[in-house]
């Protein structure tokens, strides 16, 4: 189901400026917070591919590198770095014997939760410099965001399971 806002084309554009500016200040912070992160822990295609395996407990390589947007030799090879150094491990699929589900191991959601407890601070110090009104308002903001995204999300794996099916 497709909603479409009232805005004018050229304010919703300004709006998706608004929002990749934004974005891009969270990867700043973010990247902060990558480096206060233990030395030697993992690379951002790494961190991104823990984090979607976390979303898709048991998901194969191909959903893997569709949500990376990467081809299936680059996803096998970080995977294969992930499970060398303890933060993957890859389980035989019930269902076919020609691919593997990804899980992520005690120590790769402990990874995560560190990294998330870094960025937790560094945007509640952002979040401090606000009004109460402003944080009420991105709050409300990010939860819609959250949604249509999750919604679009999973519409391209629908659209593409039914393409597979067919």
């Amino acid at each position: 189901m497709r909603h479409r806002t009232d805005l004018p084309h050229g304010r919703l554009e300004r709006v998706s400026e608004d929002v990749c500016a934004a974005s891009e200040l969270l990867e700043v912070l973010w990247g902060r917070g990558q480096e206060a992160a233990p030395p030697g822990t993992v690379s951002p295609s790494q961190l991104r591919a823990l984090l979607v395996i976390e979303k898709q407990e048991g998901s194969n390589l191909r959903s893997l590198g569709e949500a990376l947007g990467s081809r299936a030799p680059s996803v096998s090879r970080l995977c294969d770095r992930m499970e060398a150094i303890g933060l993957v491990q890859r389980d035989p699929s019930p269902t076919s014997r020609r691919e593997v589900e990804l899980r992520l191991t005690g120590r790769g959601h402990a990874l995560l939760d560190e990294y998330r407890a870094i960025r937790t601070r560094e945007l509640s110090a952002v979040l401090e410099r606000m009004q109460p009104s402003d944080v009420a308002a991105l709050t409300e903001g990010l939860a819609a965001f959250r949604s249509a995204a999750s919604q679009r999300l999973t519409a391209g794996r629908l659209r593409d399971d039914i393409a597979d099916s067919a």
